[in-house]
């Protein structure tokens, strides 16, 4: 399994919400179209209503390359930045789990 936690700090409340509603036309289409999109979730962090963190695990390098190369994700991926005043990225190698088969 290969996996990743992306820290989105956002520019102010405006940007939250537009941010907010890109994610939700993507979500979906991961969900539909992906099956080694193993998780793909989006939290809300509390206290610090500008960040959201995103927590994803694949099923292998691969399935992530799949997911980099859909049109929804690059779509994301293209609008993103207008919202965003930082961003932090970390690939995970997973060494143990509990509940997720791949």
């Amino acid at each position: 399994m290969f996996g990743l936690v992306v820290r989105f700090t956002l520019a102010d409340e405006q940007s939250a919400a537009g941010f907010d509603a890109l994610v939700g036309e993507t979500l979906p289409k991961i969900r539909e179209s992906e099956p080694g999109t193993l998780i793909y979730a989006v939290h809300h962090v509390e206290g610090k209503p500008l960040e959201r963190i995103f927590y994803e695990l694949y099923r292998d390098r691969d399935a992530f390359q799949a997911h980099e190369e859909q049109p929804h994700v690059k779509r994301f991926l293209e609008e993103r930045g207008a919202f965003l005043a930082s961003t932090e990225v970390d690939f995970l190698d997973v060494a143990d789990q509990k509940g997720v088969s791949g």
